[in-house]
């Protein structure tokens, strides 16, 4: 661990200059917070059944699309990282073969990238957290859980991210990562509730890792902390284990072949 904790300080070193990147992707979420969560939302109210709440029952849209969006940076934040910059590390700036020629492990490099993807989504998170407080969007002292909920959801998505680019032959395939991630935004509650799908969606909605991200970040933002988050804790773990799991062995093949 310590080893991977030194390429962990050495991505530190590198966005020490380039922190604006950051910045960067705190931009999209707020877009979508104002012109859907408050665009829209002037036109949807209160989203009802939630909390009893507003003139008309419900929480106002705004503060409902406002943690699905933290947790979406949380997903981003990281995934990007070990995707598309792991990527460029792996194929261009082919910046592991010169860090494998010291006493660092295969092992290592996937920990220490894991962790700095990690650490990432929750910056990103916290950015895009103080928005959401500029907006007057918190309206519980249990928002506070969205930090170790960030780092749990970074650490899902970094750890699968680790394990899809062992797979990813050019940049062509990013397309396929996009295929998988933008229905997965669109369905998985961010912006309506799981109750207006039939069903049998409802069912496989509930089966999507950013569903139970997106569940573990709003209910401690909406005072509604308890067991119920424990499923989400635990799916989270469980998801970055494997990720783990699929993606060392491949990452031995791919810089050690």
């Amino acid at each position: 661990m310590p080893a991977a904790l030194l390429l962990l300080e050495r991505n530190l070193l590198i966005y020490r200059h380039t922190w604006y990147l950051l910045l960067a992707e705190v931009l999209e979420p707020m877009l979508y917070l104002l012109t859907i969560g408050v665009g829209i939302g002037q036109l949807v109210g209160h989203v009802p059944g939630l909390d009893d709440h507003g003139p008309a029952g419900g929480i106002g849209y705004s503060v409902y699309v406002a943690p699905a969006l933290l947790a979406t940076a949380a997903m981003n934040g990281a995934m990007n990282e070990t995707t598309f910059n792991m990527f460029s590390k792996l194929k261009l700036q082919r910046v592991y073969d010169s860090i494998l020629a010291t006493p660092m492990t295969v092992y290592d490099v996937a920990v220490g990238e894991v962790c700095w993807a990690l650490l990432r989504g929750v910056l990103i998170t916290l950015g895009f957290l103080a928005v959401v407080g500029a907006f007057g969007l918190v309206h519980s002292v249990w928002i506070l859980l969205v930090v170790p909920g960030a780092a749990l959801v970074g650490f899902a998505f970094a750890s699968v991210g680790l394990a899809v680019v062992t797979y990813l032959r050019n940049w062509a395939d990013f397309q396929f990562i996009q295929l998988a991630m933008l229905p997965m935004f669109l369905f998985a509650t961010t912006f309506y509730p799981l109750g207006v799908y039939p069903r049998p969606i409802q069912i496989a909605v509930e089966c999507l890792p950013l569903y139970q991200s997106i569940q573990l970040i709003r209910l401690p933002a909406l005072g509604q902390p308890g067991t119920a988050l424990l499923l989400p804790a635990v799916y989270l773990l469980l998801m970055g284990a494997l990720g783990l799991r699929i993606a060392l062995p491949r990452m031995q093949r791919l810089l050690l072949h």
